[in-house]
């Protein structure tokens, strides 16, 4: 196990372990619904199990998520709650979050969008974690409604941080920032040193997978030559190739944001090359008069990174904004009745498809045989949660 894991992390089982169904699958792990088999109180813990053996990157991928699930301490984020390691095998468990994924949620509402309320709601709590994590100087580089969690309080949990890219960003002193209200001077983090363009790499994976680049650091902080995320949020300067920091989370923020008021995100095209000149070219649509959230999204999705808002003032810039008016920010953890609460009833954990029995390191056994019969696509994940409309 990697040295950077906090020595306290508590060293889990494998054989303890009882996998009651597979959550999802995704490009490096399998995530299981698990109990340890000592408790009997219903706690139940999310399990994301990688296979060492499948690559290189995968695993070292893996052990940086870990690295920071040790660190995290945020309301809004998870926590570590242990971790495994055989010869075959690495996993990792951080508490389970019965309400789905926003995505999921979305889709179960009249028209599949949110309200403007529910909106703010949601965005105020994603905010607060993102900030967080680029206090800590972690950009996280992969918001998406599918990495967005709903706990069983109801309150928002972000997920996925094999994505995620420790910066070193740095407060300095701008002489005189000049805006069309003429503000004042203030302190800011942020990176101004520019980069040469680099032409695109090809991607042939809709979640861009990290690509080698030589590393850059700055006078007053450091940008990421990575080329990463998913295509439909990935920000205008990793397309390019400009290098990167922590900006990339306010793009992807706009972009999730008009999902939410859309149902569909601003610059899908027909594939990724047009998804991505889309991304550089298009203009965001707007339906009706401008509103404060409209604003909002405008803002967010300014091509030019320094333009962008939040890029200068990082998350305090954008909880000024207009549209967060009235937020009490220190009091969202109170909230005791958020937009859409997960049923206490623990029957869906009984039915359907169920992993119950299978050791998992058969089940890994098992992925590398070819089936012996066809096998018809299911969602696992979206059939053992049910909401409530809200």
């Amino acid at each position: 196990m990697d040295s950077k894991i906090a020595l306290s992390t508590e060293k889990l089982d494998l054989n303890n372990l009882k996998p009651l169904k597979v959550l999802g699958k995704g490009a490096m792990g399998t995530v299981f619904l698990v109990q340890q088999q000592q408790q009997h109180n219903n706690s139940y813990m999310a399990l994301k199990v990688v296979d060492k053996s499948s690559t290189h990157d995968s695993h070292r991928r893996a052990l940086w998520e870990i690295h920071v699930l040790s660190t995290l301490a945020h309301p809004f984020l998870p926590s570590l709650l242990g971790f495994f390691e055989t010869d075959q095998l690495l996993g990792w468990a951080v508490p389970y979050c019965p309400g789905g994924d926003l995505n999921v949620l979305r889709y179960r509402q009249t028209d599949h969008v949110f309200s403007p309320t529910v909106i703010r709601f949601y965005l105020a709590e994603i905010l607060c974690a993102l900030d967080h994590l680029h206090t800590m100087g972690i950009a996280y580089r992969d918001l998406k409604p599918e990495n967005i969690l709903i706990q069983q309080s109801g309150h928002v949990t972000l997920t996925d941080f094999d994505l995620s890219r420790k910066l070193s960003p740095k407060t300095v002193k701008i002489k005189t920032i000049i805006s069309e209200n003429h503000e004042s001077r203030r302190e800011i983090r942020h990176s101004r040193v520019p980069l040469n363009r680099k032409p695109l790499k090809n991607a042939k994976t809709a979640r861009v997978s990290p690509v080698s680049r030589r590393g850059l650091s700055f006078s007053d902080g450091e940008r990421s030559n990575s080329f990463v995320g998913t295509s439909e949020y990935v920000a205008p300067e990793v397309v390019r190739g400009d290098g990167h920091e922590f900006a990339v989370d306010w793009w992807a923020l706009g972009v999730l944001t008009y999902e939410m008021l859309y149902g569909k995100t601003p610059f899908k095209g027909k594939n990724r090359k047009e998804t991505f000149r889309n991304v550089l070219f298009k203009t965001p649509e707007f339906v009706g008069r401008k509103t404060a959230l409209t604003d909002l999204i405008e803002r967010l999705l300014e091509k030019d990174p320094m333009k962008r808002l939040g890029y200068f003032g990082g998350a305090c810039d954008i909880k000024e904004h207009e549209f967060f008016r009235g937020v009490k920010w220190n009091l969202l953890t109170e909230v005791v009745r958020p937009p859409f609460i997960p049923s206490r009833d623990d029957d869906y954990l009984t039915e359907g498809k169920l992993a119950a029995g299978v050791n998992i390191n058969d089940y890994f056994e098992k992925l590398k045989s070819p089936p012996s019969l066809p096998t018809s696509p299911s969602s696992d994940f979206e059939n053992s949660v049910s909401f409530a409309e809200f």
